[in-house]
């Protein structure tokens, strides 16, 4: 890992025009040489705003998490556009993009391959997570820890990752189950891990997942799923 690493940040994002621009504007431009906003759909001018930061955008109609990151990371292994470290973030604004290099110290450092950044471990605003997503989170990381033997305290969104070793996991999930996903495989092929303390707010506008029933529902299924599934 060279002292001054290659960074590159992917963004999902639908329908987040009220904050996809103040994601984007506080990311450490002195240390993410790209910020790549992977338009999932949207029918607002979330493209508009994130072009207008100076994102790279991507259109990637077909709805979902996963399916979103897998656009950014087709466009990545073109040749030379490859990053040594590669970060997720959300585009809601809940993240607070001045921590990346919180989460890159790890890998710099300690050659770490996977970090998560923890809500759990950090500061989290009343209201931020909902309380499905609080038991979930803790029911799906006391499975990790039973059946892969990692221990996690989140399935956080925010995270980094070398990304030579990314392309080893063959990421496959297109919705729900991305998160967890790259934490079983990496988990199953004995990647170095930590976490690091991320701080944690309240959304900018409507979470179309957590935000409803039926969205808590299918995400907490598919996170069971594949937990269960790559044993």
């Amino acid at each position: 890992m060279p002292q001054k690493p290659i960074v590159k940040v992917i963004i999902p994002a639908f329908n987040e025009e009220e904050s996809i621009g103040l994601v984007v504007n506080d990311i450490p431009k002195d240390v993410v040489d790209e910020v790549i906003v992977v338009n999932n759909g949207s029918t607002d001018k979330t493209d508009k705003q994130a072009l207008d930061a100076g994102a790279t955008v991507l259109k990637e109609p077909q709805r979902g998490y996963g399916a979103a990151c897998l656009k950014g990371i087709k466009y990545l292994t073109k040749e030379g556009s490859q990053p040594d470290i590669l970060v997720f973030m959300d585009g809601d604004y809940s993240d607070y993009p001045e921590e990346i290099t919180s989460l890159l110290a790890p890998i710099i450092e300690d050659d770490k391959d996977l970090v998560i950044g923890s809500r759990v471990l950090g500061n989290l605003e009343r209201g931020a997570m909902t309380p499905q997503q609080v038991f979930g989170n803790w029911l799906s990381t006391r499975l990790l820890k039973l059946i892969y033997g990692v221990r996690y305290t989140d399935l956080g969104p925010f995270r980094a990752i070398k990304f030579s070793k990314l392309m080893e996991l063959n990421m496959i999930d297109r919705n729900f189950g991305w998160t967890v996903e790259m934490q079983v495989k990496a988990a199953k092929l004995k990647y170095a891990y930590a976490e690091v303390p991320v701080d944690y707010r309240k959304r900018i506008g409507f979470s179309k997942i957590s935000g409803t029933v039926k969205g808590s529902i299918l995400a907490g299924h598919k996170i069971l799923y594949t937990i269960f599934k790559n044993i």
